[in-house]
């Protein structure tokens, strides 16, 4: 696991309580540029309320969200970028329309169109360079929000249940464009039910249970609570506790 040293998304004490219901309870984890965390649990543990809570789209009653050492506030969209588990791009924007939107939107400099080119090469994107979004399937939606985030520098992605929906060859470019952007150094928070899924994808994995934190650690760390039994035991052993 990379060390953080103050380099990625660091939160503290993260709470948010719906009128008597503490959806997420005191929560602290790091995630560090260059690295891949998963956040699984079962349902109603906290996991969405968490990620929405760091893209600001709601706000928590209580908790400290910081990158790189630094500590972020409620508009928080250019550090980080939420795609949600059904990802929603503009229906009557092209593919290349929502880049040259995103482009503008953040002030891309004079050379913006190559690095735009290079991307849809890169996600397998340049045959809906063209297509409308009201054609996309999910996978594609998926792969034309990444790029926009990409393109407009923003270093923390959140995905939420990414692989839901997508078949076997779209959940394995998915993989492995996740890869591809944790060696360009971003910091990556994954929602997901798909354990083994995650575990062959992520650097650590965080288990959270009626919004506490229940279990940390990389996959072996994790197997080897049980003996290395299976990422399904583990889980759940920890959340029947």
């Amino acid at each position: 696991m990379p060390a953080l040293r103050g380099a990625g998304l660091a939160i503290r004490g993260l709470t948010k309580r719906f009128d008597r219901k503490t959806a997420v309870d005191d929560l602290s984890f790091e995630v560090a540029r260059g690295e891949i965390v998963a956040v699984a649990g079962p349902n109603g543990a906290g996991k969405s309320t968490t990620l929405m809570c760091l893209a600001g789209l709601v706000r928590p009653d209580a908790g400290t969200i910081a990158f790189d050492g630094a500590a972020l506030g409620p508009e928080r969209g250019r550090t980080i970028a939420l795609i949600p588990e059904t990802p929603e791009v503009y229906p009557l924007l092209t593919v290349w329309e929502h880049l040259a939107f995103v482009a503008a939107l953040t002030r891309q400099p004079p050379g913006w169109e190559e690095r735009a080119e290079t991307l849809l090469a890169r996600l397998a994107l340049r045959a809906e360079r063209d297509a409308l979004g009201n054609t996309l399937s999910k996978g594609m939606r998926q792969k034309t929000l990444l790029a926009a985030t990409v393109l407009g520098g923003t270093p923390v992605l959140l995905l939420d249940e990414p692989m839901i929906g997508l078949d076997p060859l779209g959940q394995r470019e998915l993989r492995a464009l996740m890869t591809a952007l944790r060696a360009d150094g971003h910091a990556i928070l994954v929602s997901t039910h798909l354990l083994e899924n995650a575990a062959a994808m992520c650097d650590r994995m965080l288990v959270l249970d009626r919004g506490r934190l229940v279990a940390s650690g990389t996959i072996d760390e994790l197997r080897a609570r049980r003996g290395d039994g299976s990422i399904e035991d583990v889980f759940l052993d920890v959340t029947r506790s």
